[in-house]
């Protein structure tokens, strides 16, 4: 971050849990904007340069889950959920639609430091701007190709499917039950321990020309994430 504060937005209706955590990032130097209302939060992400949000989901006018998806229409900033909310689809769906991060209330404010921390780190900061250079992977779904650092890969049309989604969620995880139902060339009754075994196939065709590297990660409890981070 080149030694400025780091910029947090916090979306959140509870002002009180809203203020404990805004005054606790600002003691490890962090910039905090905290709004209630989720329109207000999408509107102020157009205006002012934020580095990550964390998001509430059950927020006044809109749901959180809604609230990420817009988000992602514009920006690929960095989102942790925060939610008192104890469905594993709400974290599924929220993880799909592009979130970073879900933490379920309560949580001790030192881990959500730790939490910004580490997506940032990885993210390197950048303030929500969607990347304009190729990166290592280059989807062609016109011509059904995807290149690995410039090398197109042998691929069925299985796989293609899969490694696609997972491209298209870029560094956010994408559930086993999206990668079976929403791919053209995998049997709708087909089990989605054949994800795995898809995956592993993939893996190793990365492997050939990479084999330092895990790009496909395993998420526990959601499916699997693709990272261009290594």
């Amino acid at each position: 971050m080149d030694g400025e504060k780091m910029k947090i937005l916090i979306i959140e209706d509870d002002p009180e849990l809203a203020m404990v955590l805004a005054n606790y990032l600002e003691r490890y130097g962090m910039e905090v904007t905290t709004v209630e209302d989720p329109y207000l939060g999408l509107s102020m992400l157009t205006q002012k340069p934020f580095d990550l949000v964390i998001l509430d989901l059950t927020l006044p006018g809109m749901d959180g889950l809604e609230v990420v998806e817009k988000i992602r229409e514009h920006s690929d900033i960095p989102i942790i959920i925060s939610s008192a909310r104890n469905d594993i689809t709400d974290k599924v769906i929220g993880m799909e639609r592009g979130a970073d991060d879900y933490m379920p209330k309560p949580y001790d404010p030192r881990e959500l430091v730790t939490r910004i921390k580490t997506i940032l780190r990885r993210t390197g900061g950048k303030r929500g701007q969607k990347k304009e250079e190729p990166g290592i992977f280059e989807l062609d779904k016109e011509g059904r190709v995807i290149r690995f650092k410039g090398i197109p890969l042998d691929l069925t049309a299985a796989e293609f499917d899969v490694l696609s989604m997972l491209i298209q969620h870029m560094n956010a995880a994408v559930s086993r039950e999206q990668l079976l139902y929403e791919s053209e060339h995998i049997d709708d009754s087909s089990s989605v321990k054949n994800i795995d075994v898809i995956i592993s196939r993939i893996r190793h065709k990365i492997a050939k020309h990479d084999p330092d590297h895990q790009y496909i990660r395993p998420v526990r409890g959601v499916g699997y994430l693709l990272t261009d981070k290594v």
